[in-house]
Order: C-alpha cells, then sequence, then structure tokens
C-alpha cells in the first residue's frame, strides 16, 4: 500500500511539473508579439476585441477563406427596354430567380406612364406619386441569365376596392407541391400620403406563366396598435425550411426623425396561411430589402442598406437567430438570387452565385426610376472563385464627388472658417 502511495504521488508531482512547464512556456510566448504568420485557428494568448471577433465571429481569420464573404460583380442586362432613361418607364424589386421549362424567370414591379413620378400632391389616376406607384408585376425569361425576354404582365392591378386597386408591388416566387405562389404588397392608396403603408396578398397558378388567380386575401396581418410592425408589411419573401414555408418580411418604424427597417419572419404549413408571426420579431436588425437563401443547415441574409449592421452577410442555424458573418461592399439593392434549392427544403443549402437587383437611377426630382441589373458573387459551396474575395474596391472620382455637400453643409463651413479667422483678428 505504501509503495503505491508513493508511486501515485510521484505521479501527481510529475503531471504537476508538466502543467507548470506548459504553462510557462504558453506565458513566455505570450510575452511575445502577436506572429507574423496569422494562425488559422485562436491562438492560446491575450488578444484584444477585435481579434476576438476576428475569430469568433467570422468564418475565417482572413476574408478570402471566409464562405461569407464576397465582392458583387454587376453587369448591364440586354433586352429591357427604358425609354432612353426619362423616368416613365421603371423595373424593380425583382423576386427570385428560378429555372422551370429549361429557362430562367424572374417577377420585377414595372411602371409605365406618361411621366415620371411627381410626389404625392400631384399625383392622379395617371401621373405617380413614386416609382412604385401605379405599377402591375411583370415577368421575363431568359435562357442565359444576361439577355432576357419581357413577356409581360403577370399581375395586373384589380379593379377598385380589391387589395392592390393603386399598385402592386415587390414581388417574390414560391413553389410548393407543384404549384407556384407570387406574394406582393397591394397599395390601396397612393404612396406617400401616408407613407408606404399596405397589407401583403397573394395569387396562384399552375404554371409560372400563369395564368395568376387573385386571393384578394391579406396574407400576413399588420401588428397591433403599437407594435413595430403595425403599418408596414413589405418584402415578403418565402423560403421553404423545416417542412414550414419561412416568410420573411420588412417593416419601417420608430421614425425619430427617419424610419428604421427591420425584417421579421412568419411561418406556415400552407402557402394560403394562415401565418404566425414568431415572437422573437424582429428577427434581423436591419436591411431596407430581403433576400435570404438556404446554406448548408441554416439560412444566410444580405443585409442592405438600412440599421446599424447594414453592408453584412448574416447567418443562422435555426433561420432566426442571425449573426454577422463577414462585412461586404457595393451590395446589390433588392436582390433576387437565383436559389436552386430554395423551395427543396435542403438541408444541405449550396449558396448562390448571381441574380438580379436594381439600381435607382435619379436624374433630379422629376425623373426617378430604376432599371435592373445581374449581380454575380461567389456565396456558394460550389464553386471557389478568388477574384470574388479580393477586398479592395476602387471608385473613378467622380463617383466620390457626386457624394458632395449640399448648399446647408457649405454655408455651415464657410460660417465656421469665418468665426477663426475673425477670431485671430
Amino acid at each position: 500500500m505504501y509503495k503505491l502511495f508513493r508511486v501515485t504521488r510521484v505521479s501527481s508531482l510529475l503531471v504537476l511539473l508538466f502543467c507548470c512547464s506548459v504553462s510557462q512556456a504558453q506565458e513566455k510566448n505570450n510575452e511575445k508579439g502577436f506572429p507574423f504568420i496569422l494562425p488559422k485557428e485562436k491562438p492560446n494568448r491575450p488578444l484584444s476585441a477585435s481579434m476576438e471577433r476576428n475569430y469568433d465571429m467570422y468564418g475565417a481569420p482572413r476574408p478570402e477563406h471566409n464562405d461569407f464573404f464576397t465582392l458583387f460583380k454587376y453587369t448591364e442586362l440586354k433586352g429591357f427596354d427604358n425609354n432612353n432613361g426619362d423616368g416613365t418607364i421603371t423595373r424593380r424589386d425583382p423576386s427570385k430567380v428560378i429555372f422551370e421549362n429549361g429557362k430562367y424567370y424572374v417577377w420585377y414591379t414595372k411602371r409605365h406612364t406618361p411621366t415620371p413620378p411627381k410626389g404625392a400632391a400631384k399625383s392622379t389616376d395617371v401621373i405617380p406619386s413614386t416609382d412604385w406607384d401605379l405599377c402591375d408585376i411583370w415577368y421575363a425569361t431568359s435562357t442565359d441569365g444576361f439577355t432576357w425576354k419581357e413577356e409581360g404582365v403577370a399581375i395586373k392591378r384589380p379593379a377598385k376596392p380589391n387589395v392592390g386597386w393603386r399598385s402592386v408591388s415587390t414581388t417574390d416566387i414560391l413553389k410548393w407541391k407543384g404549384k407556384f405562389y407570387l406574394y406582393y404588397q397591394g397599395f390601396m392608396e397612393t404612396s406617400g400620403k401616408r407613407g408606404d403603408d399596405c397589407p401583403v396578398t397573394v395569387s396562384y397558378a399552375d404554371s409560372p406563366d400563369g395564368p395568376w388567380t387573385a386571393t384578394h386575401k391579406l396574407i400576413i396581418p399588420n401588428g397591433a396598435k403599437g407594435e413595430w410592425d403595425q403599418y408596414s408589411i413589405h418584402d415578403p419573401y418565402p423560403l421553404v425550411h423545416n417542412g414550414k414555408i419561412y416568410m420573411y418580411y420588412k417593416s419601417d418604424f420608430d421614425g425619430d426623425p427617419n424610419l428604421i427597417r427591420m425584417q421579421g419572419l412568419a411561418t406556415a404549413d400552407d402557402p394560403l396561411g394562415p401565418f404566425t408571426k414568431h415572437p422573437l420579431n424582429p428577427v434581423i436588425a436591419g436591411g431596407h430589402e430581403t433576400t435570404l437563401f438556404p446554406y448548408k443547415t441554416g439560412i444566410a441574409a444580405l443585409v442592405i442598406k438600412d440599421g446599424n449592421e447594414h453592408y453584412t452577410v448574416q447567418y443562422a442555424e435555426d433561420g432566426v437567430n442571425f449573426h454577422i458573418k463577414s462585412i461586404v461592399g457595393l451590395m446589390p439593392v433588392a436582390a433576387g438570387p437565383f436559389i436552386p434549392d430554395a423551395f427543396t427544403d435542403t438541408k444541405d443549402g449550396k449558396g448562390i452565385t448571381w441574380g438580379l437587383s436594381h439600381f435607382n437611377w435619379i436624374n433630379g426630382p422629376n425623373n426617378v426610376h430604376a432599371i435592373l441589373t445581374r449581380f454575380d458573387c461567389d456565396l456558394s459551396q460550389e464553386i471557389d472563385d478568388h477574384y470574388m474575395k479580393k477586398t479592395g474596391i476602387h471608385h473613378a472620382p467622380d463617383v466620390h464627388y457626386r457624394q458632395g455637400l449640399n448648399y446647408k453643409q457649405r454655408e455651415r463651413i464657410a460660417k465656421m472658417n469665418k468665426q477663426l479667422i475673425d477670431g485671430i483678428k
């Protein structure tokens, strides 16, 4: 027994000495500066808050190794006429792109009016108030994603007082059990007279070419008085996840002094509802539009423009609790990506490589319209395009100068300069 006790005691001492030696070696190593070769794994040493984030928040410490980092490249589309950019035609807010019948399909908001938007006060039954007023939903097809054939109207504004009699816009597509569903905003008053408050409705068809049958029903109810989405349910965006329809949407609220935009989630077992809003809404604290796609076992999101976390790519394993995975530049506006597995309830989402988005074209207050464009990226498991992983984005000087000071800012600077000079005198 005594001999066994001595052996055990000696072993314990050896283990203790080894641990102390390792600890001393680590402390000695930590006294040195951070290594020149960036460790691929988080090093066991004291780190700044920024370096902690670099390893904990993102998919890899270098952006080119991060699955969620990408550049966005843009290509002008062929096949769309815009009346030489005079503002009388707009195409905006494209849906997801789908592949059916041997070709790509996309749906979008289209306005063709005698004049460009004139504001709510000057609007009439034929003169639009905003770029998305007096619109119908059109669709186009393509065999290569660059040249498109405009096929015609998919959803025409219904007769008053049906949902969308003033304008139908901002649509997105769902394929469910062999049928197709277009969700869209239905305006029942002139945009701008009381904000952009309007409900979401849906039409369905047996073919992506229609004909479409309107339900004239509200699909996602507004929130109760005092809730974040009491007025606006915008940008309906359906995916199939966990056997259910996940309908992401945007609302704008607060208004102090400008509206803040965030995204919510409602789920359903049937395309016509009922949809149940998630108790943790809003689930994404930003984003002017909704753009999401299955990735691996979860859902990835492009958080476009608004909010503290704008211009980020985020990911939620459960489709609800999103985390920032990368910060990107030149993100597409109102992106509608091509997502082959958007409706397959995949458990291994492949990601996206291209889609359509729009550019807002503003040539003064009396010429406002949008044009569709193609974007390409590498947010996919299936390609590894190192040209999409570079971090430098270079603009010509005129791009920056167009973001110039306004008259009041110039006046303020001149006044400050005068005060400074007068103080010296």
